[in-house]
């Protein structure tokens, strides 16, 4: 059976950013061979599907500047280094919808783009949502919705929503529901 690990030879640091870092590795393939790779590490985040008890779910929708466009996601956010994922998801959930919930609980993991990115999303339904006050970050400008989850999946199948996450959340929410009622 093929070893598939590669091993880290050295490391050079590239750019430290507020929300990434770039380093170029010299690695030791399988076969003993030396390659490079360049990785982007990411501390990760959080992916909220907060879905009512007439079945809709909240999506917000934001400008994305790389994209130059306004793009439909679920709730999401950033990890700060070492932070507790369920505790950011919480906190993610009330200053994006202003939402808190009775009932969360994490239903996967996704690595959007793990050939370069070191990237981890932590992905969660909440239920049993009570409405308040969204509080958005310095800076953060965006608009919260909510659809009922069947049209959510249409938009996903019809790419009117695009972005990654929230395709992968929209589809295993309604897949673990069956279409129910949450």
């Amino acid at each position: 059976m093929i070893n598939l690990e590669e091993k880290t030879v050295s490391r050079e640091d590239i750019f430290n950013g507020r929300v990434f870092d770039v380093h170029r590795d010299k690695i030791l393939l399988p076969d003993n061979r030396e390659a490079f790779r360049e990785v982007v590490e990411h501390n990760g985040g959080v992916c909220i599907a907060a879905v009512d008890e007439e079945n809709n779910i909240y999506l917000v929708e934001q400008f994305r500047y790389p994209l130059r466009e306004v793009t439909l996601e679920v709730v999401a956010g950033k990890l700060e280094k070492g932070e507790d994922p369920l505790e950011a998801a919480i906190r993610e959930l009330s200053e994006e919808a202003g939402l808190k919930t009775a009932s969360i609980r994490q239903v996967g993991i996704l690595y959007p783009s793990p050939g370069y990115c070191s990237e981890k999303l932590y992905l969660y339904l909440a239920t049993e949502l009570q409405e308040g006050e969204q509080h958005l970050d310095d800076g953060e400008f965006l608009k919260c919705i909510k659809v009922p989850l069947s049209t959510a999946v249409e938009m996903v199948v019809s790419d009117q929503i695009v972005d990654g996450k929230t395709k992968a959340l929209v589809l295993l929410v309604d897949k673990l529901t069956n279409g129910e009622k949450i």
